[in-house]
């Protein structure tokens, strides 16, 4: 069930991207929920975790940092050595609403190297998405 629903609001995103050049708000939030129930699923994270990372509170058990690792990797931002993958953010920038495009290049650039124990996918997911909330937490807007 949930992969008919994630295959269509992909369709969706692009077909609007190949429209319109880049995603709107409504449609950014609409992925977010989507990367959101598929990993907390998938992973079986807690609301309550993961709600304490949006509130900048990073004491989390490791499905809470495995479910970043699984958003973190729907959006193609990890590489195979669980590093950011900066050349893929910088085409998943392009397709953000321009009101994003600042902050996130900032953070991107602050956070590129930020994990430090690439050796497990699921820390170094909270990592680099730790040091994404704290370099602008105001506009933080990962899953």
């Amino acid at each position: 069930m949930w992969r008919k629903y994630f295959l269509a609001s992909i369709l969706t995103c692009l077909l609007s991207v190949y429209q319109v050049g880049s995603l709107t708000e409504k449609q950014v939030q609409a992925t977010v929920k989507m990367v959101r129930n598929t990993c907390q699923s998938k992973t079986k994270a807690s609301t309550d975790d993961i709600e304490k990372m949006h509130l900048g509170d990073w004491n989390i058990d490791r499905e809470a940092m495995c479910y970043m690792q699984c958003a973190l990797n729907m959006h193609k931002l990890l590489n195979k050595e669980n590093k950011f993958d900066y050349e893929s953010g910088m085409n998943q920038l392009k397709i953000l609403p321009e009101s994003f495009r600042g902050h996130t290049l900032e953070c991107m650039n602050q956070c590129k190297d930020a994990v430090v124990t690439p050796r497990d996918k699921c820390i170094a997911a909270y990592e680099f998405a730790k040091c994404f909330y704290f370099c602008n937490p105001e506009k933080y807007f990962l899953p």
